[in-house]
């Protein structure tokens, strides 16, 4: 059984940085696409980025230039370096993996997923 733990979320000013994390037991990260989405209370789960097992990735664009994804072998991790936040980022981020083999935002192609860690940005 493939599980995804997240940690790194809390709280952060408008114009901070997070970085969250996000382990991969029993299995190795490098066979998976590995995703990150969100949601705000209220609201669906969206995406927000991903990085296929050759290293491709993928981003909304609503995070595109502020957000970096990053991997780390060794550490079964993936990384997602979260800069210049807005309170519009404050949600749940989870973490899933998918067996598809390029980066990719379709969340049904998304089988194992984390619990999800709270992000609050405040203004």
């Amino acid at each position: 059984q493939v599980q995804l733990i997240e940690s790194g979320g809390g709280l952060v000013q408008a114009g901070g940085s997070l970085r969250l994390a996000c382990t991969v037991s029993v299995s190795t990260v490098s066979m998976y696409t590995m995703g990150w989405f969100r949601q705000a209370s209220g609201k669906e789960r969206e995406f927000v980025a991903a990085i296929g097992r050759r290293t491709s990735t993928l981003y909304a664009d609503s995070v595109t230039g502020r957000f970096t994804l990053s991997r780390d072998f060794s550490k079964n991790t993936v990384y997602l370096q979260m800069n210049s936040l807005e309170p519009e980022d404050t949600a749940v981020y989870y973490c899933a993996a998918s067996v598809f083999d390029t980066a990719t935002d379709e969340r049904s192609f998304y089988y194992h997923w984390g619990q999800g860690t709270q992000v609050t940005v405040s203004s």
